[in-house]
């Protein structure tokens, strides 16, 4: 009756991993030195993307003392602030461009079967996010955490065409519920 050593529940022990339906990737992991009197500290952060694969994608930065902990940090802040991206069947509507920081991302929509194409930051984002057909062009700085951030604010960005032809016009969204 009782399983796991005599524990109830369905929740997983520490160390044990349960398995997740996101795609989870650690972009990048930096080890971090302050220098104090005493000597160094040293600490790490991991800038984790995590996606649904659906259209829903988040990211954070995890810091602390320990790799694996920097890595359950970000996952766990980048579930809490999933976003939704607007697409169109594989691809995203239209082009977009957004900065962030020094580093600029240039997102084309591409036609069916192209492919991802885009670097370590940006392919991070999208494939997480589910969308399967873009071209991307990063400028600037090549800041791993910057490029995400500018991806993130790209896809934040998108509009669907036929909602905003519709609110531009005057008439009720085609997919909305009258209330």
């Amino acid at each position: 009756m009782y399983s796991r050593g005599g524990r109830q529940g369905d929740r997983p022990r520490r160390g044990e991993h349960e398995e997740s339906s996101y795609i989870e990737r650690v972009v990048k992991i930096r080890r971090v030195s302050k220098v104090v009197k005493g000597g160094r500290h040293l600490s790490f952060n991991a800038m984790v993307v995590i996606g649904d694969g659906a259209g829903r994608v988040g990211f954070s930065l995890g810091r602390a003392k320990a790799v694996p902990d920097a890595v359950r940090k970000g996952t766990t802040n980048a579930r809490k602030q999933m976003e939704t991206v607007v697409m169109n069947g594989t691809t995203i509507p239209h082009e977009v461009t957004a900065t962030f920081g020094a580093s600029k991302v240039f997102l084309r929509p591409a036609s069916a079967g192209t492919g991802v194409i885009a670097g370590g930051g940006v392919r991070a984002v999208v494939e997480a996010a589910g969308i399967k057909d873009v071209l991307s062009k990063t400028f600037g700085s090549s800041n791993t955490i910057n490029i995400i951030g500018a991806t993130m604010k790209a896809l934040r960005s998108l509009r669907d065409p036929g909602l905003a032809l519709a609110r531009r016009r005057g008439e009720p969204a085609p997919d909305s519920a009258q209330t």
